[in-house]
């Protein structure tokens, strides 16, 4: 079992084989099609909106109220191993195929392909052949641009790299940035060569006045695209001052400001995870301490901060614990209040136009199909609190 600092959730998952491919085996042989194993029910305000979704990642309403996910797809299997560097066993060399996708979900929990056949990778068979593709959506004036992390020649696909692509009227695509090369070009201050992506594995994207910022999570640092010119330009470089955060989630507070959790490494430690506030023009700075694992940040309308965790603690034998994700709020005496429990390696949050929180479930490390949409109503009972002392602080 790896406990190397790592740099991106897909990778980190990767000590997680002994663990999910019990639990997939179980789901498999319980019933013919695909599906999440039998697990503890989350908490009472938790509902499944979608089912049939493959490893959802980011999750994005347009301007009409529809929702959009990003689905990292199955993988395949070509390989480009001889063609470029190869990201180090165990965790590679990957393989790569076209069976990423972005889908639509309407009122009812029914899903509609927007845009199939994008690529999708995922790593050796010794660490469970898991899958990674297109890590988030958003829209610039009406356009849907796409985040690529399961792309480029070290995933598999030599003519294909990774980065923000351009969703075009007709339905075909365009890359408008070349993530690939950016990163390439312009190393961060600190690497882990044992847990290197030479492309990258970028896992969040937004969009603030126009232009889109991109969450590298292997590499740690925080980059802004133009969407109209397609230049890319560094905001921070993480590593230079704290190492090995694993940055995952980002979103933009009512003050202006960028707020970044870290999902940090594995085993998950309780506690141990921050929320930094970062400036437009790249100050950073801890906002709230004593979280662990975050995959997801959302302010609410009356500028409450939310937060998603994908696991509570784990250790050497089961590094992330399947059912213990959940949402806690920062609350305005320095403490957290616990919102939802019972999420399964959750890996998005957002607030719908109706109140409610949307949130991709089964979000890595299961069968195709198994992926979920669930739904937290605010407006319910929240859980059981637990003892928790104080532990947010903000800036």
């Amino acid at each position: 079992m790896r406990r190397s600092p790592v740099g991106s959730l897909f990778t980190v998952v990767l000590t997680l084989t002994a663990l999910l491919f019990p639990i997939s085996a179980l789901a498999q042989e319980a019933s013919p099609a695909p599906g999440p194993p039998m697990l503890p029910p989350p908490s009472d305000n938790v509902t499944v909106f979608a089912t049939g979704l493959d490893n959802p990642r980011g999750l994005k309403f347009n301007a009409d109220g529809v929702l959009y996910v990003a689905e990292g797809g199955q993988g395949g299997t070509t390989s480009t191993d001889g063609q470029c560097d190869q990201v180090v066993p165990p965790v590679g060399p990957y393989t790569g195929g076209d069976t990423s996708r972005i889908s639509t979900i309407d009122a009812s929990g029914q899903r509609t392909t927007v845009v199939e056949g994008l690529p999708s990778a995922q790593t050796a068979p010794t660490l469970g052949s898991l899958v990674s593709g297109v890590a988030d959506i958003a829209f610039v004036d009406g356009t849907l641009y796409y985040l690529m992390a399961g792309a480029g020649c070290t995933h598999g696909h030599a003519d294909v790299p990774n980065g923000v692509f351009r969703v075009k009227d007709d339905g075909s695509t365009e890359l408008v940035a070349d993530m690939s090369a950016f990163v390439k070009a312009n190393p961060t201050n600190v690497t882990n060569p044992g847990d290197f992506e030479p492309d990258e594995g970028a896992f969040a994207m937004i969009e603030h006045e126009g232009m889109l910022y991109i969450v590298e999570s292997n590499h740690g640092a925080i980059d802004k695209v133009d969407p109209a010119s397609g230049t890319v330009t560094r905001v921070i470089d993480m590593t230079v001052t704290e190492h090995h955060l694993v940055p995952t989630a980002i979103t933009v507070g009512p003050d202006g400001n960028f707020y970044v959790g870290q999902l940090t490494t594995f085993p998950v430690t309780a506690g141990i995870a921050t929320v930094y506030q970062l400036t437009p023009d790249g100050q950073l700075s801890h906002y709230a301490m004593g979280l662990t694992a975050i995959t997801g940040l959302a302010f609410d309308d009356q500028g409450r901060l939310y937060v998603l965790e994908t696991s509570g603690p784990g250790g050497p034998d089961a590094p992330i614990v399947p059912g213990t994700g959940r949402v806690v709020r920062l609350t305005d005496g320095g403490g957290l209040e616990v919102i939802a429990t019972g999420l399964v390696f959750p890996t998005a949050m957002i607030f719908g136009p109706d109140g409610l929180l949307y949130i991709s479930n089964y979000g890595f490390g299961f069968p195709p199909g198994a992926g979920q949409i669930v739904t937290i109503d605010l407006s319910l009972p929240l859980p059981a609190q637990p003892v928790m002392s104080p532990v947010a602080t903000p800036a």
